[in-house]
C-alpha cells in the first residue's frame, strides 16, 4: 500500500499539484492513525495533507479511484446458460453468418465474459496506451480500443443477429430480451475498457520524471511545449504579469519629469535673456494605447495567448487597448476581455477561431483592418504585430503596412522566429521589418515578458 501512494502522489505532481516532501510525510502519519479500511477516511485524510489548492480537488478526485478502487471491471450476464436447446441451436446457427472475429465477440458477450488481462494488455500496445500520460486523452484512447475491437461491427451484428433469430423463429420478446442484454454487457466492456485506460495512464503518469523546473520552463521555446506546460504557463503568466505591473507603476512614480519641452523653456526664461534658468518638461505619461494584432494559427497560438493574457492582466498601466486575432481573416477581440477576466477571455477566442489547416492570411488582415479599423490608429498609439510574417505565399500587402506605420506612434512586431529565418520559404518578414521601429524575438515565456516590459518603457 506504501508504494501504491507513493505512486499515487508522483502521479498527482506529475499533474501540476505541488506537493512538498513534508506533506508526503503529513499523508503517511495521517493515514498511520486512521488506516485504511474506511475508504471515505482514507481519501479525505489524503485530500486533506496533500491538496492546498482547491483548483486541485477534480485531479485528486479523479485520481484517487484510478489508484484506490476496488479493481473489480463491472459485471457481464450470462445469456448461454438460460437458453433452451432449440433456442441454442438456432443461436449456434446463426452466429456461422459472421466472421471469425465478429462471432468471437459476440459468443464473448452472450457467455459474459471480460476481456483478460493479456487481452487488454494487448490492446494497450497496439492503440499507443503505454505512452499516454495525460488523463485528458483517456476517451480518445478508449475510443481507439473499441475501434480495434471492431465496437461498431459488433453493434451492427447484434441488430443482425436479432434479424436472423426472429426469421428462425425464435419468439421476438424472446429475441429483444436477448439483444437488450447483449448490448448491456457490451456497455460492461466498454466500462472496462475506461477502467483500465484510466488506471494504465495513471500508472504511466506515476512513472513519469519530474518535469523541469518553472525557471527552466519560462526559458523553453513556444513550439517545444506541452499541454501540461501551457497550462503551468497560464498559471505563472498571471505572476509575471503582476511583477511587470509594480515595476512600471514604480518606474512611473520615480519618474520626476518628461522629455525637456524646449519651446516652453525658451519663453519662460526670455525674461533671463534666453538662459536657461527654468526648465520646462512635457507632461509625463507612461501609459501607451496600443493596438495588438495577434497570429493565432498553430504556430503562433502559445505566443499570442501568453502575450493577450500579459497585457489585459496589465490594463491598469495601459490607457487603451484595441486587440485583433487573425488566421485567415482578422477578428475584433476587445469586447471578449470587457466581459470575462484575460485568462477565460483568450480560451473564449481560441474556441471561437480553433487552429486549423486552413492557411494564414497576414495580408487578408491587414486589408480588413485599414477597411474597418484604421480609426484605432493615430499618433498616440503603438501598433503591435504578434506573428512569424508567413504568409502562405499570400500578397503581403506592404502598402498598407507602410501606411499603418506612418500613421501610429511606432510599430513593434513581436515574432518567435530569429533573425535567421526571415525571408526564408514564405516568410515576409524581411519585406515588412524596414517599417518596423523595433523587432523583438519572443520564443519563450521570459523573452515575451521582457518585450512587453520593454514596450511599456517608452
Amino acid at each position: 500500500m506504501e508504494e501504491r501512494i507513493v505512486r499515487f502522489i508522483m502521479a498527482l505532481r506529475s499533474s501540476g499539484v505541488r506537493i512538498s516532501l513534508a506533506e508526503s510525510a503529513d499523508a503517511f502519519k495521517a493515514i498511520e492513525h486512521l488506516g485504511i479500511k474506511n475508504r471515505d477516511i482514507f481519501r479525505l485524510s489524503l485530500r486533506t495533507t496533500l491538496v492546498k489548492d482547491a483548483d486541485h480537488i477534480p485531479i485528486f478526485e479523479e485520481l484517487f479511484p484510478l489508484f484506490f478502487g476496488d479493481g473489480n471491471a463491472p459485471p457481464l450476464m450470462n445469456l448461454s446458460e438460460d437458453l433452451t436447446p432449440e433456442e441454442a441451436d438456432m443461436l449456434a446457427e446463426a452466429l456461422r453468418q459472421f466472421n471469425e472475429q465478429l462471432r468471437r465477440m459476440l459468443e464473448k458477450l452472450l457467455n459474459g465474459e471480460q476481456l483478460s488481462q493479456q487481452e487488454l494488455d494487448h490492446l494497450a500496445k497496439m492503440v499507443g496506451l503505454d505512452q499516454a500520460d495525460d488523463l485528458r486523452y483517456r476517451d480518445w484512447m478508449v475510443q481507439r480500443m473499441q475501434k480495434a475491437l471492431q465496437f461498431k461491427q459488433v453493434q451492427e451484428a447484434l441488430k443482425e443477429l436479432a434479424e436472423l433469430l426472429a426469421q428462425m423463429g425464435m419468439d421476438k420478446q424472446r429475441v429483444e430480451q436477448m439483444r437488450q442484454l447483449l448490448m448491456a454487457n457490451q456497455q460492461a466492456l466498454e466500462d472496462q475498457l475506461r477502467q483500465y485506460a484510466g488506471q494504465r495512464i495513471a500508472e504511466n503518469m506515476s512513472e513519469r520524471p519530474p518535469d523541469d523546473g518553472l525557471d527552466n520552463l519560462l526559458d523553453r521555446p513556444f513550439n517545444s511545449l506541452s499541454d501540461s506546460d501551457m497550462d503551468r504557463l497560464r498559471k505563472e503568466v498571471q505572476r509575471l504579469a503582476a511583477a511587470l505591473r509594480t515595476r512600471v507603476a514604480l518606474r512611473q512614480k520615480r519618474a520626476k519629469s518628461g522629455q525637456l519641452d524646449a519651446k516652453a523653456t525658451i519663453r519662460a526664461n526670455l525674461k533671463h535673456g534666453s538662459v536657461p534658468i527654468d526648465i520646462k518638461h512635457r507632461e509625463h505619461n507612461l501609459k501607451p494605447k496600443l493596438v495588438v494584432i495577434c497570429d493565432i494559427s498553430t504556430s503562433m497560438r502559445s505566443c499570442s495567448e501568453l502575450m493577450l493574457t500579459l497585457l489585459y492582466e496589465m490594463q491598469d498601466q495601459i490607457s487603451k487597448t484595441h486587440a485583433f486575432a487573425f488566421i485567415d481573416h482578422l477578428e475584433f477581440i476587445s469586447p471578449d476581455f470587457e466581459k470575462l477576466d484575460a485568462r477565460d477571455a483568450v480560451q473564449q477566442v481560441l474556441e471561437r477561431m480553433p487552429s486549423g489547416y486552413y492557411n494564414t492570411d497576414l495580408g487578408r488582415s491587414l486589408e480588413q483592418f485599414s477597411r474597418d479599423y484604421m480609426d484605432t490608429v493615430d499618433s498616440r498609439t503603438t501598433f503591435i504585430i504578434v506573428g512569424d510574417g508567413r504568409n502562405n505565399y499570400n500578397d503581403p500587402h506592404l502598402q498598407i503596412f507602410n501606411t499603418i506605420a506612418r500613421r501610429c506612434r511606432r510599430t513593434i512586431w513581436l515574432t518567435p522566429e530569429s533573425p535567421a529565418l526571415w525571408g526564408t520559404g514564405d516568410s515576409d518578414m524581411l519585406k515588412y521589418a524596414p517599417n518596423c521601429d523595433v523587432i523583438l524575438q519572443a520564443n519563450t515565456l521570459s523573452q515575451l515578458s521582457a518585450a512587453v516590459d520593454k514596450l511599456l518603457q517608452a
